[in-house]
C-alpha cells in the first residue's frame, strides 16, 4: 500500500479540518430540495447570496436563523449548490441532477438517492470527522468519547488552528445522528428520532453498552451500480485522474474510496468490479490480467461521465416504499 493511499488528505500539510457549520444539527428530509428551490429562484442575480440567506431566509424556510445556517451548510457539503465567489451562490449538476422539477428524485423517494448524499459527505476530505470515521478510523466498533479522543489528537498533531475540543465533541454528537437514529423518549418525539434520512442506509449502528457503536460492513443490497459506478469514477478522478487503470487495492483501501465509504468487505468489492463491464457497456473492464488486479477504462474522467451512469438505478429500482 503506497504512502498516498494509506495516509491521504487530512495529512497534507495544506488541509484545513472542518468541524462545525452545522450548527449541531443533522441532514434532516426535505432541507435539499427546499435549499435547491431557493437558489434556483435566484440564480440569475449574479450577487444572490444575500437573496438566499438575508433576513428573509427564516420566513422562507420556516425555521430559526441557526437552522437556516445548517441548512446551507448541508446543501454545499452535500454539492447540491455552491458558493463559487463571495456574493454568488448556483446549484450544481449533481443538484440539479436529483432535485430539479423533472430531476432524478426531487423527494428522496429512492435509496439511491440517500447513498449518493452520503456519498458527497464521506468521501472527500471537506468535512473532516466524516471522512476520517469512514476513510481512516481503524476498527470496527467505536464509542462517543473514543472519537473524540482520537480527532482531539489528530488535530494536536498537525496543529490545526483554532480546533476547539467543544467543537470536535459536537461535531462528532451530529455526525452520530445523521446515521444513528435516536430512540423516541419523553424528551425526544418520533419525528426527531428519524430526523436524519440517513438512518435508512443502516451503516452504523448502536450496539450494547452506551455510546457504543459499530460500522455495518458488507454488501448494500440498495446501492445500486449505476451509484457505485459514479462513485468509483469521482473517486478515480481524484485519486488517479491521469491513470488508465485503478488497483483493487487503491479501489477498496484508500481514503475516500468505495470500499471505505460504502464499508464493503472485498469480496463486496470485487463482486461490484466483476460485473463493470456489463454495467458500463465496456466504458469501465475488470481485468486480472498477469496476476494483477485493476479497473481499465476506455472513457474520459469526468463529471458528466460520472454523473451519466446514476439514471440507471432509477429506472431499475423502486421507490422506498414501493412493491
Amino acid at each position: 500500500m503506497d504512502g498516498n493511499m494509506a495516509r491521504g488528505p487530512l495529512y497534507q500539510g495544506k488541509y484545513k479540518p472542518q468541524f462545525s457549520g452545522h450548527e449541531t444539527f443533522p441532514l434532516r428530509y426535505g432541507w435539499l430540495k427546499k435549499v435547491f428551490d431557493r437558489v434556483a429562484e435566484t440564480e440569475q442575480d449574479p450577487r444572490n447570496r444575500t437573496a438566499c440567506w438575508g433576513d428573509d431566509a427564516i420566513a422562507r424556510f420556516g425555521v430559526g436563523k441557526n437552522m437556516v445556517a445548517s441548512m446551507r451548510h448541508w446543501a454545499k457539503a452535500a454539492r447540491i449548490i455552491e458558493e463559487p465567489e463571495p456574493n454568488s451562490v448556483r446549484t450544481k449538476k449533481f443538484g440539479r441532477l436529483l432535485f430539479a422539477p423533472k430531476g432524478l428524485d426531487p423527494f428522496m423517494e429512492y435509496p439511491t438517492t440517500l447513498w449518493l448524499i452520503h456519498w458527497q459527505l464521506a468521501a472527500y476530505a471537506d468535512k473532516t470527522t466524516w471522512f476520517w470515521a469512514f476513510s481512516h478510523y481503524p476498527a470496527i466498533t467505536f464509542d462517543r468519547d473514543g472519537l473524540i479522543k482520537r480527532l482531539t489528537q489528530l488535530a494536536k498533531d498537525h496543529a490545526w488552528s483554532r480546533v476547539a475540543n467543544t467543537t470536535i465533541k459536537n461535531d462528532i454528537a451530529c455526525f452520530i445522528r445523521t446515521y444513528v437514529a435516536r430512540q423516541p423518549s419523553g424528551k425526544t418525539g418520533h419525528d426527531d428520532a428519524l430526523e436524519s434520512p440517513l438512518t435508512e442506509l443502516g451503516l452504523i449502528k448502536a450496539v450494547g453498552k452506551k455510546d457504543g457503536f459499530r460500522f455495518v460492513r458488507g454488501p448494500k443490497s440498495t446501492l445500486g451500480d449505476g451509484a457505485f459506478t459514479y462513485a468509483l469514477m469521482d473517486f478515480w478522478s481524484r485519486y488517479a485522474r491521469n491513470a488508465s487503470t485503478l488497483s483493487f487495492e487503491a479501489v477498496m483501501y484508500a481514503p475516500g474510496s468505495p470500499g471505505r465509504v460504502f464499508q464493503f468487505e472485498e469480496n463486496d468489492v470485487a463482486d461490484r468490479l466483476a460485473i463493470l463491464d456489463e454495467v458500463t457497456g465496456g466504458a469501465l473492464q475488470w481485468s486480472e490480467t498477469a496476476g494483477l488486479k485493476q479497473v481499465v477504462r476506455n472513457i474520459e474522467l469526468n463529471e458528466q461521465n460520472a454523473l451519466s451512469w446514476i439514471p440507471h438505478d432509477y429506472d431499475a429500482v423502486p421507490r422506498k416504499g414501493v412493491a
